[in-house]
């Protein structure tokens, strides 16, 4: 599902066209350096008592991200329709990432889209036959 076609309503929709939005080993690879930098700015500010990495934490995360979806991945950023999703998502990719699961997440969401579409194709083309 393209975010134009239609609004997604859950996070379970939600959470699958994310993976595919990251399908890249580098964009994710990205996200991780600026999720990790984000962490490192928030435990600082903490510790330190300091307003400012508070300030550049945004920066440090989405910088990246969204470099990485305009020039690597070559699509817009989730966060633009779905903010408060794509942070979670973040923050779990983040965690399968750190474990080592989330390339087998990838390549498993992949694999089901792409049989899904095979599955609907015939019907979708049927439904947008020119008349």
């Amino acid at each position: 599902m393209a975010m134009s076609d239609e609004r997604i309503r859950t996070f379970e929709e939600f959470w699958p066209y994310y993976v595919r939005e990251h399908s890249k080993k580098t964009t994710r690879t990205i996200h991780f350096v600026g999720t990790t930098a984000v962490f490192a700015l928030l435990g600082y500010a903490a510790a330190r008592r300091k307003l400012w990495p508070l300030l550049v934490a945004p920066v440090a995360g989405y910088g990246p991200a969204w470099f990485s979806h305009f020039f690597i991945e070559g699509n817009k950023p989730a966060t633009f329709q779905y903010p408060l999703w794509s942070l979670r998502a973040d923050f779990i990719m983040w965690s399968k990432i750190a474990r080592g699961t989330m390339d087998e997440e990838v390549a498993r969401t992949l694999r089901d889209h792409h049989e899904k579409g095979r599955e609907t194709a015939p019907t979708e083309r049927t439904a947008h036959a020119p008349s």
